[in-house]
This record gives C-alpha cells, sequence and structure tokens, in this order.
C-alpha cells in the first residue's frame, strides 16, 4: 500500500479496470496510484455535421475546456459520409463523472448542450438533433 499511495487495502481485490489498468506496465514499481471516482458517469453523445476543414482535436479541446474535470473521456464512435451530399458527420460520446458526488442527467444535460453550442459558434458545426 505505502509503495503506490494506496489509501485503502481493499482495492487490492478490486476488478475495477480503472484501478487494475494502473499497474499494467512495463514497470509497475513505478507506478503511484492515481485516485477514481466511485460514483456512476453518466454517458451521453452528440452527432453533427461536420464544416470543411474540421479537425477533430478542436472538439475536443472545446470539451475539455467546457466540461472540465467532469469529463472522464471523449470517444469519437461514429464516422458517417451521406451519399448523396457528401456531408461528413462525427459522433462522439461523452462520459461524465464527478469525484465527490452522483451527477444528476440535468446537470449533465445542461452541460452537455453547452459544449454543444459552443462547438456550434466556434466551430460553425451542425448538431444533428435527430
Amino acid at each position: 500500500m505505502i509503495l503506490f499511495n494506496i489509501p485503502d487495502i481493499r482495492l487490492f481485490w478490486s476488478e475495477d479496470d480503472r484501478f487494475l489498468s494502473q499497474f499494467r506496465t512495463d514497470n509497475p514499481f513505478s507506478v503511484k496510484f492515481q485516485p477514481f471516482s466511485k460514483y456512476p458517469l453518466l454517458r451521453n453523445d452528440i452527432s453533427f455535421w461536420c464544416p470543411p476543414g474540421y479537425q477533430p482535436n478542436d472538439f475536443y479541446d472545446i470539451v475539455r475546456s467546457v466540461g472540465g474535470d467532469l469529463v472522464e473521456q471523449v470517444t469519437l464512435v461514429d464516422e458517417f459520409v451521406h451519399p448523396k451530399t457528401q456531408r461528413l458527420s462525427h459522433c462522439y460520446r461523452i462520459d461524465y463523472r464527478h469525484m465527490e458526488k452522483t451527477l444528476t442527467k440535468s446537470e449533465v444535460g445542461q452541460l452537455h448542450w453547452k459544449i454543444a453550442n459552443v462547438a456550434e459558434d466556434e466551430l460553425r458545426i451542425e448538431v444533428r438533433k435527430n
């Protein structure tokens, strides 16, 4: 426990990948435990039409700047090119989680739409509503 800065011995019996993945390395003795939330995540998807010249890293930056520490992960889950218009669409899955409390759907919903609005303004994307 002391070697890895693990605060609770019960974590050694955990099957949580957020714990186990920290020790999957060439030198597990160099690992210092990084705490993770015990609260459930909320997952929301956002799909939008990409403008010409769109760069995914710009969207990731907006999500991180608007969502802050509440955003645990952002993943591109689908890419679609419309067969007639040749417009490119991306769908991202955003995982939200708080370190100290359970988030409500309302809290995450407000943050999710704020991310969408900022992305529309700054990146000129067109959010797909259906």
